[in-house]
């Protein structure tokens, strides 16, 4: 017959304590949680150029980076670009925007609000833009692009976007030397799961 030393009854006793406050710490420590959220999306912008009636047709693509743990408002950052693909008979307008965006998600329905700012170019067709005794070719300006928009979610990697941007151009073919493009948008936008166990409002 064996005999159990207190040694080894007390080197059992810690094992079996460390063993079983391992496994609480563990099942009491919540899953982790998704902070920042990255998604992309890619759509049809029709652009009304507010330059003599002119009409373009083009696709938007960007990303945004959204912060999560916030329980109502989430902020993020966006960066997008539209080019034009049909630009009507009058200018091509083309930007790369980028700026802080605002969301406040309400179930699938996620509005938001966003102020963007970057580089723009005009390309006048036709052979150049008149104005007064001077034909313009092309024009580059910076852009400001306040708008509003809503993200609805098809599932929890996909969702439907809608999109308005009311822009200010600087551009010298025209006597007030700014023009207000108004750019209307449609697409798609695809989320990016980093975190399986984690689910953002759907």
């Amino acid at each position: 017959m064996k005999v159990v030393t207190p040694s080894l009854l007390r080197l059992a006793l810690l094992s079996t304590l460390t063993l079983v406050s391992s496994r609480a710490l563990a099942q009491s420590t919540p899953a982790a949680t998704q902070q920042l959220q990255l998604s992309a999306f890619v759509a049809g912008t029709g652009t009304l150029t507010d330059l003599s009636g002119g009409k373009n047709l083009g696709i938007t693509a960007g990303l945004d980076i959204t912060v999560l743990h916030f329980r109502a408002f989430r902020p993020a950052a966006e960066i997008r670009g539209t080019y034009p693909v049909d630009g009507g008979n009058i200018s091509s307008q083309k930007n790369f925007l980028v700026g802080p965006k605002m969301e406040y998600p309400i179930g699938r329905l996620h509005p938001y609000a966003d102020f963007l700012i970057g580089r723009g170019g005009i390309d006048y067709l036709r052979g150049g833009y008149i104005f007064g005794n001077i034909k313009y070719l092309s024009s580059n300006t910076l852009v400001y692009s306040p708008g509003v928009g809503l993200d609805y979610n098809l599932t929890h990697n996909l969702a439907v976007k809608v999109d308005f941007q009311y822009q200010h151009w600087d551009t010298p073919a025209v006597q007030s030397g700014s023009i207000s493009p108004k750019a209307f948008t449609l697409g798609g936008v695809y989320v990016f799961d980093f975190n399986p166990r984690h689910r953002h409002s759907q």
